[in-house]
């Protein structure tokens, strides 16, 4: 597939993430001309001066991993990453509280957006599908769609399971077309990558995004084939 890394977002989001890797994952991204980089918060302001002027967006995470922080949590947590250069920013939707069937994960998200928005910014929502069932996968896309998201994303890697052909198929069914779906968590290779965009994704999170486009021009990958995103 031609143009495969324009769906790549190089995440580099382990536990153990040091200033090194983010000059990385940002320099691999300018010579692969990635769609974007994925760091966490703490490194937004360092991954923007990497980036520069190079036209790589800078996605950062909001109430990572877990999602269950509380909702003014987040909005700091927004306003101190838009400062520090981000472009868009994934949120974990409050799996907990959706689990216990409130309303709140559905206010929280329309706070988010609007903050988001009023900055011109875009707002991904992680539904962590691993924790759903399918019934409950599109009853939070639609949630999603209604607080209004720009993008529906599966997975934050650290669940038991991530991205699936058929979540994705899912999510797509679930949302109008001008809501984006975003893969991510367990995308290892060019051949899932492809399975992912043909269920519908329009973007992909990943940190073998290398691997990915290597395989793509028919070169062998060169990572051991493990993966933290």
């Amino acid at each position: 597939m031609k143009h495969i890394n324009r769906y790549i977002e190089h995440s580099a989001l382990k536990p153990t993430l040091i200033d090194a890797d983010v000059e990385k994952v940002v320099a691999e991204a300018k010579v692969n001309d990635f769609f974007g980089v994925c760091v966490p918060p703490f490194w937004v302001k360092k991954a923007k001066r990497e980036i520069g002027n190079s036209d790589i967006q800078l996605v950062t995470v909001i109430g990572f991993p877990l999602g269950y922080n509380l909702t003014e949590t987040k909005i700091e947590e927004i306003r101190h990453v838009i400062a520090n250069g981000a472009d868009e920013l994934d949120i974990v939707m409050n799996v907990s509280a959706f689990k216990a069937g409130m309303n709140w994960p559905k206010i929280e998200l329309a706070k988010c957006a609007t903050l988001i928005h009023d900055h011109e910014k875009i707002m991904k929502v992680i539904i962590e599908t691993a924790y759903l069932s399918e019934e409950e996968i599109v009853k939070a896309s639609m949630m999603c769609r209604d607080a209004g998201a720009d993008f529906v994303k599966t997975s934050t890697g650290f669940a038991p399971a991530g991205a699936k052909e058929e979540h994705i198929k899912l999510i797509r069914e679930s949302l109008p077309s001008n809501i984006g779906v975003k893969a991510s968590g367990g995308i290892r290779d060019y051949e899932t990558a492809l399975k992912m965009i043909k269920a519908g994704a329009d973007r992909l999170g990943v940190s073998a995004g290398v691997d990915i486009v290597k395989e793509a021009r028919g070169e062998k990958a060169v990572s051991d084939g493990t993966s933290d995103y």
